[in-house]
């Protein structure tokens, strides 16, 4: 019997009784009537974006590179959403099905197969996986911890695996085999934060072999929540502790009249959980009590962005309407300073208001504004052709969009980046046919996550 099924059964005989189970669902592509001139932008931005997948991933093993600079590692979080995207290029034919499902069985192959003896040089340890590994021996690289939310990642995309590949054939059928062992392999009790401090109970960031369990744990809202979601469905033990330890943590404001929400800067956070999650609707007990659900949250978050470029509080050349998208991202760095402008490399920017910031210093990732297509279509599409018109092929290359760009440095990136293709190409692909939410949420481990948190549709 799995171990998220016995936990399930221990909570059914605890209380005596049937406890009520809601069944969550996907609700579809967005309703949003689009011209031909905006499924034409789309399909030229999502085509593109896609070859970063077909380009960046090693022959035999299947893993995405972090980046595509040359000595950029594998990143497991570009792992894990390379694999719906996999499929987005099969539904879109740019890719055959035969072609996606083995590359998908030979990431699979590779994480099974690894070595999880918690060896300093190894990959990974009790089901996680160090952040980043090497292209060439696919160990780990730059000393990196075992990530908690990035193996996540990596598992939210093997459950969509498991539930797209679901023909009868023997590739297909092997990857449902190997996805139930990955997912089963995770023990997500050893990444619990002990019961005092700070960050009491909640989920750790990380672990090392030289250091163990990271001091920080994930609090506050951000792109963990999905997390949450995936270790009570897995068979946490205190899951429900430990997500009422993460929502205490949570921060409610009201940066502009009429756009109050649970605040987290970067728009990222705001994004990646909903990936993966169709969040239209869905309530847990602290979003009940403020009367909107976490798609809504969202989409108020998108709103602050642009109405923080509106008002650019900073004087940043290109700030406006139409010009907005503050998030994680590289940037020039502080060979581009001058007078009082001082610029980061890679940084995890963003804005809940003039009052609430992470490192803006001008620089804009398009990416940002496309995540939030399925929250707010009406002001992402003319911002994303403003871009287009003003910049135009400078913020353009072989794999799409370029990760950022600084008009006030006169400087735009020259990489991409797997975490913010992966995303961008998904909720490109959820808000026209909802393709990855259709998949996931008929899981059992979403559904049994969702319920065990206290989830509901707010009525």
């Amino acid at each position: 019997m799995k171990i998220r099924t016995i936990v399930l059964l221990l909570i059914f005989l605890a209380c005596g009784q049937p406890q009520q189970m809601t069944e969550f669902i996907s609700k579809g592509k967005i309703d949003y009537r689009l011209s031909p001139e905006d499924e034409a932008l789309l399909d030229s931005i999502q085509q593109k974006t896609f070859l970063f997948f077909m380009g960046e991933h090693h022959p035999e093993w299947g893993i995405v590179k972090d980046r595509a600079a040359a000595w950029a590692p594998s990143s497991i979080a570009a792992t894990g959403f390379g694999i719906p995207c996999f499929a987005i290029g099969v539904e879109r034919k740019w890719i055959t099905r035969q072609q996606a499902a083995q590359i998908t069985l030979d990431i699979l192959s590779f994480f099974m197969n690894s070595d999880q003896s918690g060896d300093k040089n190894g990959i990974g340890y009790k089901g996680f996986y160090y952040h980043f590994l090497r292209m060439d021996t696919g160990k780990r690289e730059w000393n990196c911890e075992l990530s908690s939310v990035d193996t996540g990642l990596l598992m939210m995309g093997i459950i969509f695996a498991r539930n797209f590949y679901n023909l009868d054939n023997d590739v297909e059928k092997q990857i449902r085999l190997l996805a139930g062992k990955l997912l089963d392999r995770v023990d997500w009790d050893f990444m619990q934060m002990p019961d005092s401090g700070r960050f009491a109970n909640t989920l750790s960031m990380g672990w090392t072999p030289e250091k163990g369990q990271h001091d920080w744990g994930w609090a506050g809202y951000n792109e963990a929540l999905f997390l949450y979601v995936l270790a009570a469905g897995s068979g946490m033990k205190d899951a429900e502790r430990s997500y009422r330890s993460w929502l205490k943590t949570y921060e409610w404001k009201t940066p502009y009249e009429g756009l109050s929400h649970v605040a987290f800067p970067p728009l990222f956070g705001h994004q990646f959980s909903q990936a993966f999650i169709d969040c239209r609707d869905l309530v847990d007990p602290y979003m009940k009590e403020k009367g909107i659900d976490y798609f809504e949250n969202s989409r108020r978050a998108t709103y602050v962005q642009r109405q923080y470029a509106i008002d650019n509080p900073y004087g940043w050349v290109g700030y406006d309407s139409l010009c907005w998208g503050i998030t994680a991202c590289d940037g020039p760095t502080e060979k581009y300073n001058f007078g009082d402008r001082k610029f980061l490399g890679y940084a995890g920017r963003g804005t809940s208001g003039p009052d609430y910031n992470y490192h803006d210093d001008g620089t804009i990732a398009p990416y940002g504004p496309l995540c939030s297509l399925p929250f707010a279509p009406e002001i992402v599409f003319p911002t994303i052709r403003e871009m287009n018109e003003r910049y135009g092929a400078k913020l353009w290359g072989k794999y799409g969009y370029y990760d950022s760009f600084n008009p006030t440095a006169n400087w735009v990136n020259d990489d991409w980046i797997g975490i913010d293709q992966g995303p961008m190409l998904i909720m490109i692909e959820n808000f026209r046919t909802g393709l990855v939410w259709d998949y996931m949420m008929k899981d059992e481990i979403i559904q049994e996550g969702l319920n065990r948190l206290g989830f509901e549709y707010l009525k």
